[in-house]
């Protein structure tokens, strides 16, 4: 290659080099909530609070707009498309001091099974939690009880075992804070996760 022709070729590059941008489009969250997001660099920032904010950065600069469903549908709809559904937390609650969920937790079991099949690669996080009646020990060793009991319990119908873990966490992590030795059927529960 001479070498105008080379000099050609790094020109193409640098121009190709200078069109590059990117763009940031604030989207709505699921569950509705307000969301903001800051797009920072040394050029300095731009605040996105609102949904489809967006803002573009290039070599000449950043400009900021509004975005809307068509257009992220239109850039992105591919790539989002291609995203795993988000994770779904479910809390069921226990009877004071043994492993035997509430009648109305019983009644959940159905659809959390549903959701675990639904999804084609689903892994699910079993999180035994106790209230702070008893030893810590014995709280922690509750807590896993609970935890793995719900997996068995899972596994029994037809989840399949390499798709869930389960650990305790004793009275570590309460919903609702007490002092010790306080029964708060609140705490006494297990928080499964779908993703």
């Amino acid at each position: 290659m001479n070498k105008s022709h080379v000099s050609l070729a790094l020109l193409a590059l640098l121009m190709l080099a200078g069109c590059a941008s990117e763009r940031f489009v604030l989207l709505p969250s699921a569950d509705g909530r307000p969301g903001a997001v800051v797009v920072r660099d040394a050029g300095g920032e731009v605040a996105l609070d609102n949904p489809y904010a967006a803002t573009m950065r290039s070599v000449g600069g950043k400009t900021r707009y509004q975005s809307s469903v068509e257009d992220v549908q239109a850039r992105f709809g591919e790539a989002l498309a291609a995203q795993p559904p988000r994770p779904t937390s479910y809390v069921l609650y226990f009877e004071t001091g043994g492993n035997v969920l509430t009648p109305g937790s019983q009644a959940a079991l159905a659809g959390i099974r549903q959701e675990i099949a639904d999804r084609p690669a689903s892994e699910v996080m079993v999180i035994g939690h106790t209230d702070r009646v008893g030893s810590v020990e014995a709280n922690d060793r509750l807590s896993l009880k609970r935890a793995e009991g719900l997996r068995d319990v899972l596994i029994e119908a037809g989840v399949a075992a390499g798709k869930l873990e389960a650990v305790g966490r004793g009275e570590r992590d309460p919903l609702v804070a007490t002092d010790d030795e306080v029964d708060e059927p609140k705490n006494r529960r297990v928080e499964i996760s779908v993703r």
